[in-house]
């Protein structure tokens, strides 16, 4: 079964230009760097590209309005999540 996403082999968007490497080639590029260096090196990286994904995924088909209410919900969580932090008696500061 193939993925209907997935281009032709020769049609535009495909990985066969010249100019642009073979996906697959990319991924064992990255798989020899993680070898390579140590985890608080390429973390930041990978974490940046994942965020960028994130962000974009986020900026298609939202409106205006659905990106309020997300927000408002996200600052009602957060505050929640605040006000049970100082609420509990293990994370206060001792006086």
């Amino acid at each position: 079964m193939s993925d209907s996403r997935t281009p032709k082999t020769g049609s535009a968007g495909t990985d066969d230009d010249p100019e642009r490497p073979p996906r697959y080639e990319q991924v064992i590029r990255w798989a020899e760097y993680i070898k390579e260096h140590p985890p608080e090196v390429w973390g930041p990286q990978q974490n940046a590209v994942v965020n960028g994904q994130i962000e974009s995924a986020k900026a298609v088909d939202v409106s205006a309005e659905d990106r309020e209410r997300i927000r408002e919900f996200a600052r009602a969580e957060l505050g929640e999540e605040t006000d049970s932090e100082t609420d509990d008696p293990e994370r206060s500061d001792p006086e």
